[in-house]
């Protein structure tokens, strides 16, 4: 920042032991580079400017950095969900009255702790990998955060603010290379008073109560300390923050009300197999056909058991995603070895392979139904690869400046169809892995007449880190978003049975080789969220986005004018 002319500092005195240079003398070389340098005292003045800043700003970032860890803690593997709405309000205190570039900043300083802690599970590939996916993530948050302080200067705060907790999702959501879902709102209250919500307007209304009541939580505390400096408190003084917080109480029941069908007339009898591998973390394979041996004597077990009446014979059986470790179509052994497990339990399985893609570039990853007659049949392919970890996005420019991106010689193909596949008498919808995490994947596989849902996912990678905790969440959700039994296959855990109401009714160890069995009810019937699609979504971010546009065009028109002549003044 350069000093106007009457603001400069005054000369110091000069040193008599330095003679002076004659007026209208040439500098040499070293007098003409010092005369370049700004004053010491301009330099110590930004420094100090600087460093006031810093001190003036450090307790707000403190506090907003603490309320994004509360806000982690909602999630699992904690799943204290009171503390997302806490969260919410504690950023809202926050952005009140400040300006818009501060607002960004404490959004910023919410989001990126908030975000370290959330995905930690990622550092098995690499705590930079936590870093900056975090940092990237959080930055949506800080545009939040600027928004958060232009909705609050409208009369209904509450309601905008809580709007524009949605269009942040909404962004987070889709931007960039797809989007990536983790930490919404609606994630850390999958078994809360809201949940029930999702049946009307998915996953984003759940969002949207919760922040709802945190900015409704944050009036009360502003309306109750205004009440302080009075002495002699009335019913029409007290009556904003009781009101606002009436409002809090009863968006948080709300969702109580809502009614979750579970009738079904049709029912079919599942075994989800957890073969397990051998070892958690990135390099969780093996040898070759280690895990795809898992897998086939798990279900040879199986076999086994239903021939001696142990258990009860399943119309079809589940494998998770990847499965089978080879190619079944390039290797005859793994071939084979598929075939004899599935005609020992003679039913049709969902076998989760990668498989070669329509290149020598690609790869796919998919879900067959293997018959015990037919062999491979339909088959699913991912339709949503996850960047960086199934597909490097600018291939040829990256991997010269970040060597591990070699260790995906692949991409990821992506499918172009909903995974409804008709797997022996029952007609489900796979989803594979983080797809979970979509709305719009799983909503088009069940208006697409998927009766109950199944989640092939290979948690491998991130096994004992949360991670496997934080997406059996999200598949409780889902279950009372459509009305489906969701059903989670995973080679090392967690697998799980969760019912249409969102209640998990079985659920595998991890890293233990395990059969979950039982009778799921099929469903035909659509919810409200399903028919609606992503229209209460949309509404709800362009409700909080004209609330900005509308604060700033406020605040331009209440701008004081001045004329030509009291500027010059």
């Amino acid at each position: 920042m350069r000093l106007r002319p009457e603001a400069a500092p005054a000369a110091p005195p000069a040193d008599p032991g330095v003679p002076e240079t004659e007026p209208g003398a040439p500098l040499d070389e070293p007098e003409r580079g010092a005369a370049e340098q700004p004053p010491a005292p301009a330099r110590a003045s930004r420094r100090g400017r600087f460093a006031a800043l810093a001190r003036k700003s450090a307790p707000g970032s403190a506090v907003a950095a603490a309320s994004g860890l509360a806000l982690a803690a909602a999630f699992p593997p904690y799943g204290l969900w009171p503390l997302s709405v806490a969260a919410v309000a504690a950023l809202s205190l926050l952005t009140r009255g400040r300006t818009v570039r501060q607002g960004a900043w404490l959004g910023f300083a919410f989001g990126w702790p908030f975000f370290i802690w959330l995905l930690q599970w990622l550092h098995t590939v690499g705590w930079d990998a936590v870093v900056g996916l975090a940092a990237i993530e959080a930055a949506f948050l800080a545009a939040l955060g600027a928004c958060l302080v232009l909705g609050q200067r409208l009369p209904g705060w509450p309601l905008w603010a809580a709007c524009l907790w949605v269009a942040e999702e909404l962004a987070r959501d889709r931007l960039p290379f797809g989007g990536f879902p983790w930490g919404r709102l609606a994630f850390a209250n999958t078994g809360s008073p809201y949940t029930p919500l999702a049946a009307l307007g998915g996953a984003p209304l759940v969002t949207f109560a919760v922040a709802l009541s945190g900015t409704l939580l944050a009036c009360a505390a502003l309306a109750a300390v205004r009440l302080r400096p009075a002495g002699a408190r009335s019913v029409r003084a007290v009556l904003p923050a009781a009101g606002a917080l009436a409002l809090s109480a009863a968006v948080l029941l709300a969702g109580l009300s809502v009614p979750v069908p579970t009738n079904a007339t049709d029912h079919v009898r599942i075994a989800v197999v957890q073969g397990n591998v051998q070892q958690p973390g990135l390099h969780f394979l093996g040898r070759p056909m280690m895990i795809l041996d898992n897998h086939v004597k798990a279900t040879l077990k199986l076999a086994a058991d239903i021939k001696a009446g142990r258990v009860p014979k399943p119309d079809l059986v589940l494998w998770p995603e990847n499965s089978s470790d080879l190619d079944p179509f390039t290797n005859p052994a793994a071939y084979d070895r598929i075939t004899e497990a599935v005609r020992a339990v003679g039913v049709p399985v969902l076998v989760g392979v990668l498989v070669d893609g329509p290149d020598a570039d690609h790869v796919q990853n998919e879900g067959i139904v293997w018959d015990p007659v037919d062999g491979p049949g339909a088959h699913y392919t991912k339709q949503h690869p996850v960047p960086f970890g199934e597909y490097v996005p600018f291939r040829e420019e990256l991997t010269k400046v970040i060597s591990r991106l070699d260790e995906i010689p692949r991409d990821f193909y992506p499918g172009r169809t909903t995974g409804v596949l008709q797997i022996g008498p029952a007609r489900l919808g796979d989803v594979i892995c983080f797809e979970v995490a979509y709305d719009g994947i799983v909503r088009d596989t069940v208006n697409a007449g998927a009766r109950a849902i199944v989640v092939q996912t290979n948690n491998a990678t991130y096994g004992r880190t949360g991670q496997p905790e934080q997406q059996l969440a999200m598949s409780r959700l889902r279950a009372i978003e459509h009305g489906r039994t969701v059903v989670t296959a995973a080679t090392s855990g967690i697998s799980a049975i969760v019912g249409p109401d969102g209640k998990i009714e079985q659920r595998s160890r991890e890293f233990t080789q395990q059969v979950l069995s039982a009778d799921i009810p099929l469903r035909d019937g659509t919810t409200l969220a399903d028919r609606v699609g992503a229209a209460p979504e949309w509404t709800l971010a362009m409700v909080g986005l004209l609330s900005c546009a509308a604060a700033l065009a406020l605040g331009r028109r209440d701008r004081p004018r001045t004329t030509k002549g009291q500027e010059q003044q």
